[in-house]
């Protein structure tokens, strides 16, 4: 009876134990970020059992950690996210909202955390007195253009499926980090520096910058207790501490209270965000003789179509028979007649984009379906389109056989985000591109406390609607301001997958507005069809139309190549075009990821 007794006192144990989650306790990495700034090469990483790469060190290190005690990738993302809020504030933060693509080991699930549009905006918000859409700098500084803030509330949701540490105890780092202080990096003082709006709010400028007016300089230790306190809360609370109660009042004091550009946002729009759990939009892609399965994020997302669009209209033409050329400096770069049926196949894309992509909820897909933008008999008749000279100008197609009653967007700027990609030791894989839109958003620092310098910065995600609700024949666009409604994005997060065994190869993604779609189609270009390590295909110098122009990256194609393009009726400009690819990649051993050598992040795991 006793060893009975003994055997049931032990299995209780063992199951008490198995049901107990591990713990987390976290360590500051002894290192700070980079000490330059600027293109810096990377070599790559390897692993073998998991890997996070994120774009700062302090941020990959503290995913490194929650991995290493046992956590899900989801754990680490949501420990990544609160650091990089603390450390890369230009980019992304609880005041903003996210895309999430995540992997369980069976489907992917597509978690939305976009923010929305207030219950009393309407189309005519970015309009002027004179019926004209405003200027971009002066809608988006103020509190006109911050939407609903989702990514707190999104991630939540999805912990409560996929989290295997306690939600409370993902928030030590950054709380650490924030109440201990962090050392400003090159980045983040560039930014600062060079930033017009900023310093014009109050609390942002108490914060970030010196009394004579200038940015604190590289390495000052800076501190921020406000924003540690908000995450002690939401550790303990959930995101109804952000969403309602003390912050929520601030957050709607900061939007209404802007002396000369007050937005819309109320109590009532915060307290009834809701995160969406969408179902991945994934579509085959055949490259090298190899089938693969290339899944992204549905609308309000335009990033899974417009990648798919231009790799699947690449294949219906010689693309595949152009290998990559070499520079004067011994590194790989596409041909100029790679470049220039890339360049089509993108302006053909962005076409559609413009006129079909918005918010599901508030817009029809063409022929009932999303997919009817990626069938392959569209695509190859899309690529009939392409010649031996730019088009310059593509219009939009006809998906499936109904003509929708929709106006074309006029292009406007997209700006913003950081990216996060992490595989974990059971080989759950996460991909989440996150962001408050232009760099420190709306320029607003909510401080809910008043106490000390700091905060958190809000969003200015509304900018990414149209301004101009109809087009100039007077049709409604898909993309207008409407109440409640999700803007639509660029925002790209990737997973790829081998169809035959359905085994993880890539995660994927990058910021960068709505050049994220070409940053992300030539990093799975690269290493799909020239078979590049992450690193190889992230290193790429970036080129790709979203208009007119032709856009390559500065000091990066020789001069043959422009001459070649602007010879085929190309308008070519060269420019800044600063990336923030991360991709991990699967490898015999294990996995190997990359870094964009244009930021500051870097890959860590074990």
């Amino acid at each position: 009876m006793s060893a009975r007794l003994s055997t049931v006192a032990l299995s209780l144990l063992l199951a008490a134990c198995a049901a107990t989650p591990p713990t987390f306790t976290y360590s500051p990495l002894p290192q700070q970020p980079e000490a330059a700034s600027g293109y810096q090469d990377k070599p790559g990483w390897a692993t073998r059992r998991y890997a996070v790469a994120a774009a700062n060190p302090l941020a990959t290190d503290a995913g490194r950690q929650v991995l290493a005690a046992g956590g899900s990738a989801l754990d680490a993302a949501i420990a990544v996210q609160m650091v990089l809020g603390l450390v890369e504030p230009q980019s992304s933060g609880i005041g903003g909202g996210a895309f999430l693509l995540y992997y369980d080991g069976k489907q992917v699930s597509a978690w939305d955390g976009r923010e929305t549009a207030p219950a009393a905006a309407d189309e005519t918000l970015f309009l002027g007195a004179d019926g004209k859409p405003m200027t971009f700098n002066d809608a988006v500084v103020g509190g006109r253009s911050v939407g609903v803030p989702g990514v707190v509330a999104m991630l939540e949701q999805a912990h409560r499926e996929q989290g295997k540490l306690p939600w409370r105890e993902l928030f030590q780092p950054a709380i650490r980090l924030a109440e201990q202080g962090f050392a400003i990096s090159p980045r983040l003082h560039t930014l600062l520096k060079s930033d017009a709006f900023l310093k014009q709010d109050p609390v942002a400028a108490a914060y970030f910058y010196q009394p004579d007016g200038q940015p604190y300089p590289v390495g000052h230790l800076l501190r921020n207790q406000p924003y540690a306190d908000v995450l002690r809360q939401i550790a303990a609370r959930g995101s109804k501490a952000l969403l309602q109660g003390a912050v929520a009042e601030a957050i709607v004091a900061k939007v209404q209270g802007h002396a000369s550009n007050p937005g819309k946002l109320t109590l009532a729009d915060l307290a009834a965000y809701r995160p969406q759990k969408r179902d991945a939009l994934c579509s085959d892609y055949r490259a090298v003789s190899r089938d693969y399965r290339l899944c992204g994020f549905p609308p309000p997302s335009s990033g899974a179509i417009a990648v798919g669009q231009i790799l699947g209209i690449l294949n219906h033409t010689p693309a595949a028979d152009l290998p990559l050329q070499q520079g004067a400096d011994g590194k790989a770069l596409p041909s100029p007649q790679w470049l220039h049926l890339y360049t089509e196949a993108s302006r053909l894309a962005f076409a559609d984009r413009a006129k079909y992509v918005g918010d599901p909820d508030f817009v029809q897909p063409p022929g009932g379906s999303w997919h009817t933008m990626l069938a392959p008999g569209y695509l190859a008749a899309r690529a009939k389109l392409i010649g031996d000279n730019s088009m310059k100008t593509a219009q939009p197609g006809q998906p499936g056989t109904m003509s929708l009653a929709l106006g074309i967007a006029a292009p406007q700027p997209e700006y913003g985000t950081s990216h996060i990609s992490i595989v974990d030791a059971d080989g759950h894989a996460l991909s989440m591109t996150t962001t408050i839109e232009a760099q420190f958003g709306a320029r607003q620092m909510v401080n809910p406390s008043g106490k000390g310098a700091g905060g958190f910065l809000l969003n200015n995600e509304l900018t990414d609607f149209n301004f101009a609700p109809n087009d100039a024949a007077g049709l409604p666009t898909a993309n207008r301001v409407q109440p409640g409604k999700r803007p639509r994005s660029s925002m790209s997060p990737t997973l790829v997958f081998d169809k035959a065994s359905g085994q993880l190869l890539i995660s994927g993604g990058s910021p960068g507005g709505a050049l994220i779609i070409h940053y992300t189609a030539k990093t799975l270009y690269g290493m799909l069809n020239w078979g590049m390590n992450a690193q190889q295909a992230i290193n790429l110098p970036n080129f790709g139309a979203t208009g007119a122009p032709t856009l390559l990256e500065e000091k990066r194609f020789p001069a043959d190549t422009v001459q070649w393009l602007q010879a085929h009726g190309h308008e070519v400009r060269e420019t800044d075009m600063t990336s923030g690819l991360q991709a991990i990649g699967r490898t015999a051993g294990g996995f190997f990821g990359g870094a964009d050598p244009r930021r500051e992040g870097v890959v860590m795991g074990e």
